[in-house]
């Protein structure tokens, strides 16, 4: 015997089917949910009537809207986000909403678990006698969502099919294609909003790797297309602006809505010209969403995220997209394996990029001599001659870029992103001034706001003092970065990368009381990472990288 399905909306289902297969109602049908996932999930009411009936949020916001046009109503601002805050009872629909939700469940408000009456003074309640895949006499109003099997035969319900969506071709009802993922980033959305304590558990990262898994199948099994690109776009350049400043975790849940968003798209097909478009848009968001996980620690799905990256940007055809793809890959071994993976890494994006300056061709060089200072540190001794020439090439073709692409921390490279590698670089290479002089440059471009590149520069700055002489003030630097940045934004990578240095003063200089005190400050429970995936194993040397 198997056993039992252990995800809400896999009782759901069974629950369902059985209630089909016994002719019950929708209303009987969301009962049984109620009282078996209730207790299991904390199931609301008014989400059991949804998944008595199988439909997704945005088929029942498409539904009310529907009814709103069908009063020659403005649209209303319902949305697939306000419909799931309702459900998971953070916010109480108003009485108009509310009247409208009776309409799309055909139940009274205290079916819905809100008691009282409707706003209208009707009853919506449909008789318990009355057979599910029946439609009702006389309820002119019956919605997609109540009518459960597609039946040839009933001109009506195809009538009121095609008067809800206003086409020529009746659809047959949606069964979801906004999944589980969907729900549970905007349940984490809610959380951060409301300012809940949040943090990642199975359920989270299983969710974002199932998204990943499904824009794989789309890219791979439809060769892509969908619709309104402009606001897209502007909206996914946005989100180059926005990387540094906003909380690792609050940007993974709106970049990953938007990207769920692209790959239903994706879905269907469209005209040649916004195939390319749809494609970069998906290379794009999965890279920042690969570039969220970095900051979080989880390399594993940094890494897969850069996979399905890659897999976008190759049908685009746009050698400078798959070059930026491959670059921000390298920056995974870069802080959490092995240098030379990310040398690699980055001159395979060189090779990609070709000779046209682009923001891969000069970001790609300094990577590379950041990996080459690391190699350098851990005693390599071909790698400082390589390192500086690889610097003197990225600053020559960075002095090429545009306006635009000088301007955008995520998909462009800056001049304070190219003072931090010229930094880091000259301070694993031994030359402790001139690193110091590089990173202090680069802290005055940065603003308070961009934390976590900032914070990489004031433990590098914490590093220089180590090499200089200076063990007590390097940990008491590295712990000042730490501990004055707000709890939302220590993440896994800044942590990280402070342990490590804690850890090179350790070896050099002995447990020193500075080295006690931050070692006391990093476990404390007021400094902890947003995320619960295993521990990343530590290189074998005790230097910094």
């Amino acid at each position: 015997m198997s056993e039992p399905p252990q995800k809400e909306t896999d009782i759901a289902r069974r629950i369902r089917a059985q209630g089909l297969a016994r002719r019950q109602t929708s209303v009987k049908i969301a009962s049984d949910i109620h009282d078996q996932c209730g207790r299991l999930f904390g199931t609301s009411l008014i989400k059991a009537h949804r998944l008595a009936l199988g439909v997704s949020l945005s088929d029942v916001v498409a539904q009310v809207r529907a009814l709103f046009e069908l009063e020659d109503r403005p649209t209303p601002k319902l949305g697939e986000t306000l419909l799931s805050a309702y459900e998971s009872g953070y916010k109480r629909p108003g009485p108009e909403y509310l009247h409208y939700l009776c309409r799309v469940f055909r139940v009274d408000p205290d079916g819905l678990g809100f008691p009282g009456r409707c706003i209208c003074g009707q009853k919506h309640a449909i008789r318990p006698d009355t057979p599910p895949l029946v439609q009702v006499q006389g309820e002119s109003d019956a919605l997609v969502g109540s009518v459960v099997v597609s039946m040839p035969d009933n001109r009506n319900w195809i009538n009121q099919v095609r008067g809800l969506y206003g086409s020529d071709r009746a659809r047959e009802p949606a069964c979801a294609d906004v999944g589980e993922e969907d729900i549970v980033l905007r349940r984490t959305l809610l959380q951060l909003l409301a300012g809940a304590g949040v943090t990642l558990d199975g359920q989270f990262l299983g969710a974002i790797d199932n998204l990943r898994r499904r824009m794989d199948d789309t890219l791979v099994n439809a060769t892509v297309s969908p619709t309104m690109l402009d606001q897209w776009e502007e909206t996914t350049l946005g989100y180059g602006q926005q990387y540094q400043a906003t909380p690792s975790l609050r940007m993974l849940c709106d970049v990953l809505l938007d990207f769920s968003e692209v790959r239903r798209m994706c879905d269907h097909r469209q005209p040649i010209e916004l195939q390319e478009r749809l494609c970069r848009l998906a290379a794009q968001l999965a890279g920042m969403s690969g570039l969220i996980m970095i900051n979080l620690g989880d390399h594993r799905l940094a890494r897969s995220f850069f996979r399905t990256a890659r897999t976008a940007a190759d049908e685009t055809g746009d050698r400078p997209l798959r070059a930026w793809v491959t670059v921000r890959e390298a920056l995974v071994p870069m802080y959490y394996g092995d240098p030379r993976e990310a040398l690699h890494l980055a001159r395979k994006a060189q090779d990609l990029a070709g000779r046209t300056p682009s923001v891969a061709a000069a970001m790609a060089p300094a990577v590379e001599a950041r990996a080459l200072g690391q190699l350098a540190l851990r005693g390599r001794s071909d790698a400082a001659p390589g390192a500086r020439r690889a610097l003197v090439r990225s600053r020559a073709v960075f002095d090429q870029l545009s306006k635009a692409d000088l301007n955008d921390l995520a998909y462009g490279f800056t001049e304070r992103q190219m003072s931090f590698y010229e930094g880091d670089t000259f301070t694993n290479l031994g030359d402790h001034q001139r690193g110091e002089e590089v990173l202090s440059h680069a802290l005055t471009l940065y603003s308070a706001t961009e934390r976590v590149d900032r914070t990489l520069v004031r433990l590098n700055r914490a590093a220089c003092k180590l090499y200089a002489g200076e063990p007590g003030a390097a940990a008491t630097t590295a712990k000042e970065a730490i501990l004055e940045l707000p709890d939302e934004h220590r993440s896994d990578i800044l942590l990280h990368r402070a342990r490590q240095l804690n850890a090179a003063v350790a070896a050099k200089h002995g447990e020193i009381p500075e080295v006690k005190d931050f070692r006391e400050a990093l476990s404390g429970p007021s400094v902890q990472s947003p995320t619960i995936t295993p521990p990343v194993p530590r290189p074998s040397s005790p230097e910094p990288v």
